[in-house]
């Protein structure tokens, strides 16, 4: 995919999980990154862990504000962007009906603002060069629902609905929109909820016996339809929903 030879290309939540399996695919690829990341000592670290031009910038993707300068930046100390791969996302599984709306805003804020805001702060620029490439990694939970992540799988549904309208209104400027959608994955955010000890692993484990392929995600199982998607190969692509679930959803 030699494509991504020197093109700059901006991934959100690029410090851990399946953001940093992406930031890698793509140093490897050649590409010029920024990683956006909240987390400075994870940002800085990845950045320095990475093959190739990696560049580590910490934004809060919720302040648009922030988004607005952090772009700029991108802009003037790596070029034009061609490629947005919106990554970052956070949850706090529970009932619904046990939550409130602090949480609510909280995982809307991150997971349905975010990604608007990177859009207005990136797509715009892509459009006065009439060329771009974005990716948002959104959720078969916003395709088919899960229990216990009612208002994050309204989210995901709402950035695939937002990918695909996207897609229509900047497909005269030439500038391809697409979301992969990750089914259950094994990173750090999942430990964070199910736990790392014996009963954790039980659950893992039987999660993964209803995945036709027997199982559960791994972050470098999506870095390369990201990598696919901002290829040449890729040119008449845009406003799908992709799952990547090892078949648990097919449709």
């Amino acid at each position: 995919m030699k494509d991504l030879t020197g093109k700059v290309v901006i991934v959100t939540g690029g410090a851990s999980g399946i953001g940093a399996a992406i930031v890698k695919r793509l140093g490897r690829e050649g590409a010029r990154i920024a990683l956006f990341d909240i987390n400075p000592e994870a940002g800085e670290a990845m950045a320095g862990a990475c093959e190739g031009e990696v560049q580590f910038f910490q934004v809060d993707i919720t302040s648009m504000d922030t988004v607005e300068s952090a772009v700029d930046a991108v802009e003037n100390q790596l070029g034009p962007v061609w490629m947005l791969v919106n990554c970052a996302g956070w949850d706090k599984p529970a009932p619904f009906l046990s939550t409130g709306p602090e949480l609510w805003e909280k995982i809307v804020n991150l997971n349905l603002y975010g990604p608007i805001h990177m859009h207005y702060a990136v797509c715009k620029r892509m459009a006065e060069r009439n060329e771009g490439r974005v990716v948002n990694i959104a959720s078969d939970a916003g395709r088919v629902g899960t229990s216990n992540e009612a208002v994050y799988s309204a989210c995901k549904g709402g950035t695939i609905a937002f990918s695909k309208s996207m897609a229509r209104e900047l497909a005269r400027n030439n500038i391809l929109v697409n979301a992969v959608c990750p089914g259950p994955t094994d990173t750090p955010a999942m430990d964070a909820v199910v736990g790392t000890g014996e009963e954790a692993q039980k659950w893992k484990d039987s999660l993964a016996r209803s995945i036709p392929l027997r199982r559960m995600g791994q972050p470098d199982d999506y870095a390369g339809i990201v990598a696919f998607l901002g290829t040449n190969d890729a040119s008449y692509i845009t406003g799908q929903a992709i799952s990547v679930s090892g078949g648990l959803s097919m449709s």
